[in-house]
């Protein structure tokens, strides 16, 4: 047995799959085709960025009837073994849900070519992306301007907040389109900023999360903006305790905290999912990296609908003039 089945047989005991029953009959067009996904840290359930692919996959078994499962690794040492399991098995496509698993990635491509691989927010190597790996990428700096439009018109202090998780290139990007946006309308406010840490381990810890809220919330900060993961929902409670509003990240995340999430920027990534699994059942799965912004709608903010009710119309109105200027290439948001 080689190498790398061994080190599958070894975590199957802790790396179980999960299939969901194809919603249409035995025989559809797609029954044979498999899709596995594995998780970021924070798994499913965090409310962000791993629901949101989530549901791309949902949509996938839903809509076109591939038959799916997915891991969620105990560790971030078991993201690597996780993808192995599935290509082992000789899965149709193998998506990897965040920044993290783009060398993981790369490497378990090169050990079995005859399989699609996709990574939610891939970063490459400088020699490009393998020639089985579809590499989703967004530009998130394009929705915090959008959210930092928000935070500089509702601000009453002159003074916000941004909580990120683990601190590189990826949280950075979110940082610095936030702080372009506050700017924008508010160019006398002060922006706050601090990291939970250095390790994965920085999108699941919303202790840390809420002990770097209260500090911002203690030097005057009064809305608070958080790209972490799990972690943001100590941020959250940070927020309503003072009574001070926050903005949520990746998905709408107005049901963590209905009395002080007063938007999210949305990232999309369900879509770009989804369109990738679409893309390998009608056989044009694309290598290379497909990225997606504001102008493509797979980047947004929550401006409509009940879960925007804390927003004013005035200044929805001042974002949507961000959002024109983005769109028409006349602003070019800073990703760092």
């Amino acid at each position: 047995m080689g190498t790398g089945l061994l080190v599958v047989a070894a975590i199957v005991a802790t790396l179980l799959p999960r299939r969901h029953p194809p919603p249409v009959p035995p025989g559809g067009p797609n029954a044979g085709v498999r899709i596995g996904l594995v998780f970021d840290v924070g798994g499913r359930g965090d409310k962000s960025f791993n629901d949101a692919a989530y549901e791309g996959l949902l949509r996938a078994q839903r809509e076109l009837g591939v038959t799916i499962e997915f891991l969620e690794p105990a560790s971030s040492e078991d993201r690597e073994s996780a993808m192995r399991l599935f290509a082992a098995r000789g899965f149709d496509l193998v998506v990897g849900v965040g920044f993290i698993f783009s060398t993981d990635v790369d490497r378990v491509a090169g050990d079995f070519p005859a399989v699609h691989f996709a990574c939610v927010d891939y970063a490459p190597p400088p020699r490009g992306a393998p020639p089985n790996v579809a590499g989703l990428a967004f530009r998130e700096e394009e929705g915090s301007y959008l959210v930092g439009g928000v935070a500089g018109s509702l601000s009453r202090t002159r003074h916000v907040g941004f909580v990120g998780g683990m601190r590189g290139p990826l949280i950075r990007k979110f940082e610095a389109g936030y702080e372009a946006g506050v700017k924008a309308v508010c160019p006398e406010c002060t922006v706050h900023s601090a990291y939970i840490g250095t390790s994965p381990d920085a999108f699941k810890d919303p202790a840390k999360g809420k002990a770097l809220a209260i500090a911002q919330i203690g030097a005057g900060a009064d809305v608070l903006y958080h790209a972490s993961g799990a972690s943001g929902h100590g941020v959250f409670e940070a927020a309503h305790d003072a009574r001070r509003l926050a903005i949520g990240v990746d998905a709408d995340q107005y049901a963590e905290m209905p009395d002080a999430v007063v938007t999210s920027m949305v990232k999309r990534a369900d879509v770009s999912v989804f369109d990738t699994i679409r893309a390998v059942t009608e056989r044009r799965f694309v290598a290379g990296m497909h990225v997606f912004g504001v102008k493509d709608g797979a980047i947004d903010y929550v401006h409509e609908g009940p879960h925007a009710a804390l927003l004013p119309p005035e200044t929805i109105a001042r974002v949507e003039e961000l959002r024109r200027d983005v769109v028409a290439g006349r602003v070019t948001v800073p990703a760092e």
